[in-house]
């Protein structure tokens, strides 16, 4: 864990979070565990963090101002850090904060991996064709000069592209990895969707919520103040929109199960899951269920995308190939062929 100008990332939260969780729930006061998670510190930056919330709860006694003037922590882990020390149920929800940011950090991972992998595989694609059409076929115009002949039709137009490709090649990859460097951002900063990863986002806004819930209703908070929460935590829109109708209904009088069906938040067997949960009086525990099962559909989904998007980039790259190819071979089979070459 490392201090930095923002926030803490996912895995830097899950670390600190599970640290803290094993001290409290060994009795150990705040003060004393974080004065050991600094000695067990490797680099200066996590020392220097450790320090001064060690400083800051040796002023306060209470470790919420004290990560809250830290700077790095985010709002959401703050206010249930806070509820957490208000109520005497720390121990329970730096475990849960512990379990969320894992989950966090793992998506994370999911979306870039959702993301990189077929920038990659177009990459790759690129960079054959370009060297097909770069190297290989200014090799082939020689051989056609040698036999008296100049390419023709798709193979002098593939040509062409070839000698632009060498000339301006280095502004095409330039280009294409603005493109890429581009792409990536909008998708991890929402800003655009990849039309084939729509269902895959709706389960991480899904999970993410459930997790929330599981979270906050644990600390105990009611479904209200629980729902005004997560709106901090669902980045996208269509989700938050979602949640308020959630609340609404809520605020109304209808039951937390009936409101979450009603707003297309949950539905299918999650549903069904949470209104059992909501009548034996375990929700939070039912929510962590949900949100293990939507991590694990998150998974499966990539996976999926992945298996169709590989198969697909390598028949459209023996495609592109074979047809580079055949244009030239096929008139030059037809030249030695009336060469009595054959």
């Amino acid at each position: 864990m490392k201090q930095k100008q923002g926030q803490l990332s996912n895995a830097e939260l899950a670390a600190f979070f599970g640290q803290m969780a094993m001290i409290q729930h060994a009795g150990i006061p705040s003060v004393e565990g974080i004065v050991m998670m600094a000695d067990d510190a490797t680099d200066e930056e996590t020392k220097k963090l450790l320090a001064s919330i060690n400083e800051a709860i040796n002023e306060t006694g209470l470790l919420y101002p004290a990560l809250s003037g830290a700077g790095v922590f985010p709002d959401y882990a703050l206010n249930m850090i806070h509820i957490g020390e208000s109520s005497g149920n720390l121990d329970e929800v730096m475990s849960a904060l512990a379990d969320y940011y894992e989950r966090e950090d793992a998506i994370s991972k999911e979306i870039r991996s959702a993301v990189t992998y077929p920038l990659i595989m177009i990459g790759i694609m690129i960079a054959i064709v370009a060297i097909l059409l770069v190297r290989v076929m200014p090799v082939f115009q020689q051989v056609y000069r040698q036999l008296g002949s100049d390419m023709t039709g798709l193979s002098a137009t593939l040509l062409h592209v070839g000698n632009f490709l060498g000339s301006y090649g280095y502004l095409f990859l330039l280009a294409f990895m603005i493109l890429c460097v581009g792409v990536v951002w909008l998708v991890r900063r929402k800003k655009i969707r990849l039309p084939f990863m729509n269902d895959f986002y709706e389960k991480i806004s899904a999970g993410r919520f459930a997790s929330g819930m599981a979270l906050t209703l644990a600390s105990g908070l009611d479904t209200d103040e629980s729902l005004d929460m997560i709106l901090q935590l669902v980045e996208d829109e269509e989700a938050q929109k979602k949640i308020r109708e959630c609340r609404e209904l809520s605020v109304n009088g209808t039951e937390l199960p009936d409101a979450l069906a009603k707003s297309g938040i949950f539905s299918g067997l999650n549903a069904r899951l949470i209104s059992v949960g909501y009548r034996v009086g375990s929700v939070d525990t039912v929510m962590k269920k949900v949100a293990e099962r939507y991590q694990e559909e998150t998974q499966d989904k990539i996976e999926s995308i992945i298996s169709i998007i590989e198969p697909s980039m390598v028949a459209a790259l023996s495609l592109i190939v074979g047809l580079v190819l055949l244009s030239v071979i096929l008139p030059l089979l037809g030249i030695l062929s009336g060469m009595g070459g054959l």
